[in-house]
């Protein structure tokens, strides 16, 4: 009896037995199989940011802009500050690539020189996005035939918002006799500098303004060497009508020079600032260009992680910010971010 029962169990044993063995080989290829997956998507993505020069308020900004968009993200941003040397903002991108980081992005010192960093970063691999600045000539390319090594240039029209600027100097400035202005530019090798000035050029032409650039001249972004290149042009040229600063720093030291001298001059700015804001409400400044650094930084981090996610996007994307003329009138449109 126990044979003949052990054979009729054996087959049944042997049957059920196969069958769990299968399920547990299974359960068990399913666990590696989502471990594995897992692993994959617990890989941390790091990207980098390279600024231009942390001590400007503009820059923060921008920086701050791309860390909170890419912790919001879940991801990993290492910032570096070439303090506005080239070669320092050359070697960080270097190091950046040296250690296989996912994504770069960076506010370029020199377009022109950035081509050729372009064309490294891409040799290997890796995304780079541009903010604030355009790759190459200015002059040669407009702003929206994106570099094609990048995966987006993220900045303003800064053509437009030198237009911008125009227009509202267009209705600041004396009607019926040709007026004196000067401008006080940015920094020396900046493309936006010439950018800015042929913006504000055209904006003044096409309202049919009758003008004079009194004079023209550099600084270093600063608003004691605005307020410095202020008091130089008066005591040259006491009858200036209006002056357009590029930069809102800027625009805040000549408002001082203005007011020491007992000029009259209007005061055109650039950036939104919350040092330019508040000089237009308090009636020392008479307009500016709103401009949104953070945002800047946030769309740099989305269009990199983008690419970062999805290799195969359209690459050498423009992604422009909006830049409205600000006066005393529609203050409230702008909301400062620097």
């Amino acid at each position: 009896m126990t044979g003949k029962l052990l054979d009729k169990i054996n087959p049944y044993w042997r049957q059920t037995m196969g069958k769990f063995r299968k399920r547990v080989l299974g359960i068990a290829a399913a666990a590696l199989l989502f471990s594995s997956v897992g692993a994959a998507q617990a890989k941390e993505i790091t990207v980098g940011y390279v600024a231009a020069g942390l001590q400007y308020p503009f820059n923060v900004a921008v920086a701050k802009g791309f860390e909170d968009a890419a912790k919001a993200a879940g991801v990993k941003a290492i910032v570096l500050d070439p303090k506005t040397s080239v070669e320092r903002q050359a070697n960080a991108i270097d190091d950046l690539v040296s250690q296989k980081v996912d994504g770069i992005a960076f506010l370029p010192l020199d377009g022109v020189v950035a081509q050729g960093w372009a064309d490294r970063v891409s040799a290997h691999g890796i995304p780079l996005v541009s903010v604030a600045t355009e790759l190459g000539d200015p002059q040669k390319r407009p702003i929206k035939e994106v570099y094609p090594k990048l995966a987006a240039l993220v900045a303003s029209d800064e053509i437009h918002t030198g237009f911008n600027a125009g227009e509202i100097a267009a209705e600041l400035l004396p009607k019926g006799r040709v007026a004196n202005i000067a401008i006080v530019e940015g920094a020396p090798g900046y493309p936006q500098v010439w950018q800015r000035t042929k913006g504000f050029k055209d904006g003044l032409d096409k309202a049919g303004v009758k003008y004079r650039i009194v004079a023209s001249q550099p600084t270093d972004w600063t608003a004691e060497k605005g307020e410095a290149v202020c008091q130089n042009i008066l005591t040259a040229h006491p009858d200036v009508d209006l002056f357009y600063s590029q930069a809102d720093d800027m625009v805040i030291g000549c408002a001082r020079a203005v007011h020491a001298a007992g000029s009259k001059a209007k005061l055109v700015g650039w950036g939104g600032s919350r040092l330019g804001i508040a000089a237009i409400k308090a009636g020392e400044v008479d307009g500016t260009v709103c401009v949104a650094p953070e945002e800047m930084g946030q769309q740099a981090f989305k269009a990199l992680y983008a690419v970062v996610k999805n290799p195969d996007i359209q690459k050498a994307k423009f992604i422009e910010i909006p830049t409205p003329g600000v006066t005393k009138e529609n203050i409230s449109s702008c909301i400062p971010q620097w």
